[in-house]
């Protein structure tokens, strides 16, 4: 880790006072042609990025780096609504990029980020290490959204991952399921498994159907998040022996993925197998859907993001990690067993 070069530092290193940088970055009247050269070149050897301040005064709109790990998935818009109602009014403008499923295609694209000079980044469920953050937050403020790390460097907003997937266990014992599946997620993620919202979910299911005392219901198949893998998994578990009744899919996508399965089984939803997801994306409300999902308020998620990457811009500095509550709202694909 490496301490954000400050301007300070350019000057020291192009010999010359910080007026004169500031000067330069601001492109104002009165700097002779060779210590603009100098500066630049002390600018260039240093990798300074200037601070938010330096370029508004140059009159240039200031904006702040969004990175999703796909399009696709219906809850990320509200993420992204909700951040940018929280710097709405304050002059910063969104630049959102797509992270892609490797590590490596998501490095370039934070790096692409910071090469565009944001003064900030809000990182959406990001593959890398927390010690990679950590370098990421040395160069600019970071928020993390969606991982439960714990980091000195960087601000991390989550939701009770483990509250919500109790809640979904909790509905379907209630209706008296007692095979419940999961379907979970599996990634190139290289955070640690007690950070992580997918081994988070699943374990709080494990844990809650033995605390229900259906350890012998459990059945638990990693996929991933998404309309295909949510249609695998289910698949795979409708050739079960003793097929689930009841299906908790780890995010809205993979549950549309798994109705999908249930239809072309010829089985009728709920009346064959209840479904419920995770996210209460606007696609779980469609009337024709109707899903059943576990509402972790991305509106609310994306709007604190926005609030803690502001204060970081404004000077603070100890870390914050904030915690969402969700609730499950029931709908027409979860019913009492037969």
């Amino acid at each position: 880790m490496h301490p954000r070069v400050t301007i300070a530092d350019v000057a020291r290193h192009a010999q010359v006072s910080t007026s004169a940088v500031s000067k330069v970055l601001r492109d104002a009247y009165g700097v002779s042609p060779a210590m603009r050269t100098r500066v630049r070149a002390a600018i260039e050897e240093l990798g300074y990025r200037p601070h938010v301040a330096a370029r508004a005064l140059r009159g240039h709109t200031s904006t702040l780096g969004v990175l999703l790990p796909d399009l696709r998935n219906p809850f990320f818009p509200d993420l992204v609504d909700g951040i940018a109602e929280g710097v709405g009014g304050t002059g910063y403008q969104l630049v959102i990029g797509q992270a892609g499923r490797e590590p490596e295609t998501e490095s370039r694209a934070v790096h692409a980020l910071i090469d565009q000079s944001v003064g900030g980044l809000v990182l959406v469920v990001p593959l890398a290490s927390p010690a990679e953050l950590e370098v990421i937050a040395a160069t600019v403020p970071v928020v993390v959204l969606g991982r439960h790390d714990r980091s000195a460097a960087y601000d991390s907003v989550f939701d009770d991952d483990e509250a919500g997937a109790e809640l979904v266990v909790e509905h379907l014992a209630g209706l008296g399921h007692r095979r419940i599946a999961h379907i979970a997620h599996r990634d190139g993620s290289r955070g640690h498994p007690s950070t992580l919202l997918q081994s988070l979910r699943a374990t709080a299911y494990e844990r809650a159907m033995g605390a229900r005392g259906l350890t012998e219901g459990i059945d638990l198949v990693w996929s991933t998040y998404s309309e295909q893998g949510g249609h695998l998994a289910a698949a795979e578990l409708l050739r079960r022996p003793y097929p689930p009744t009841a299906i908790f899919a780890g995010a809205d996508l993979a549950a549309i993925g798994a109705l999908a399965a249930l239809s072309e089984a010829g089985l009728a939803v709920p009346g064959d197998v209840s479904v419920a997801g995770y996210d209460n994306s606007w696609l779980a409300a469609l009337a024709h859907i109707s899903l059943t999902s576990v509402d972790q308020s991305g509106g609310t998620m994306g709007r604190t993001a926005a609030r803690l990457l502001l204060e970081r811009l404004a000077g603070r500095s100890a870390s914050v990690r904030i915690s969402i509550s969700p609730t499950l709202v029931a709908r027409r694909t979860t019913a009492r067993a037969l």
